[in-house]
């Protein structure tokens, strides 16, 4: 009996999903979790990224599996998450076995959200390190969505951001899905109106369900951006996974393609002060009948359901004191 889908990066066996969120500091931290060690790979297409271990995706490095992916928010403060899940991981004995001695691999990427009316005001040692340990206990099949996470104190040009998730079965038995903490540059949706530029690969109105404008509003194209964007840092953070059985090569291609759901659902993206990036899983637990062809399916898929997540991060962000910009609901009404 094949088992329903939560619309959610936990669809794939072998993954759990943690958050640790400060609503005080407007930040928080977002784990993923693998059981196993996991075929990994990595693609940055922002001009701004903040990142750690990615370099050791790379297809010629010795180590392409991971033991978890770290996104947090606190710009290069919030590095320090990874810390506390290597220290995690280690304590259970998972990690890169180097003689006697264990490396835990922990990829990690940051968002920019310094400047989102957030106390930042921590002293002489972040809390970063803490909230990273405090999302890898908190690891679990069922997780929240929206201001939660690394997306808790996320914001895009025009509305507050979030984190968001969303999957797909393909008619094979594939699986694919993806997470995303949406911090852009740009804009979800389209013009001044609620419509999400997602919206054609939207599934059981996830997003509200409002399809595309007709007509479209004559600000559709122009391009509104944060204000100071120097200062500002923007970026978002995808996973995408997948239970196919993809090489370290494929799994290079799948996050190169899932790039396009960043340009399927925000105007403008991929910026030079964006610091866009997507890690792919792939947890190889189910096959694809045809590799050329499902791999082909499987990237055009991925396309779908990261636009979908970040569609997904921005219609569930709830408000909270101090926010520099309302969320979805609060400008264009509450939609179940």
């Amino acid at each position: 009996m094949t088992r329903p889908l939560r619309n959610s990066l936990t669809d794939i066996a072998g993954l759990t999903v943690g958050h640790a969120t400060d609503d005080r500091l407007k930040s928080g931290v977002t784990v993923i979790l693998t059981d196993a060690p996991t075929v990994a790979a990595g693609h940055v297409m922002g001009g701004a990224p903040g990142t750690r271990e990615t370099d050791l995706l790379a297809l010629e490095q010795t180590v392409g599996r991971v033991d978890a992916i770290v996104l947090a928010g606190g710009s290069v403060f919030g590095l320090d998450a990874a810390g506390g899940v290597v220290d995690a991981l280690a304590a259970i004995g998972r990690g890169f076995a180097i003689g006697t001695a264990r490396a835990p691999i922990v990829p990690s990427a940051i968002l920019f959200d310094l400047l989102n009316g957030g106390d930042k005001d921590w002293g002489d040692r972040s809390p970063y390190r803490d909230l990273g340990a405090a999302a890898y206990r908190a690891c679990t099949k069922k997780f929240a969505l929206g201001s939660v996470g690394a997306g808790t104190g996320a914001t895009t040009a025009n509305l507050k951001g979030g984190l968001g998730s969303a999957s797909t079965r393909l008619p094979g038995g594939v699986t694919i899905a993806a997470l995303a903490a949406v911090n852009a540059l740009g804009q979800a949706t389209i013009g001044s109106g609620p419509h999400f530029w997602a919206a054609p690969f939207e599934v059981g109105g996830e997003f509200g369900g409002l399809g595309y404008p007709a007509p479209f509003p004559p600000d559709a194209g122009k391009v509104v951006i944060k204000q100071r964007p120097v200062r500002d840092r923007n970026t978002v953070l995808a996973v995408v996974a997948t239970d196919a059985p993809l090489s370290r090569g494929e799994a290079k291609r799948l996050a190169i393609m899932a790039h396009d759901g960043f340009g399927r659902a925000l105007w403008p993206t991929h910026t030079p002060m964006d610091g866009d990036i997507v890690f792919a899983l792939a947890t190889g637990k189910m096959p694809l009948a045809d590799p050329v062809a499902g791999m082909i399916e499987l990237g055009a898929t991925a396309v779908a359901v990261t636009a979908r997540a970040i569609a997904r991060g921005v219609f569930e962000a709830t408000p909270a004191p101090g926010d520099t910009l309302p969320t979805w609901r609060e400008r264009f009404g509450p939609r179940s």
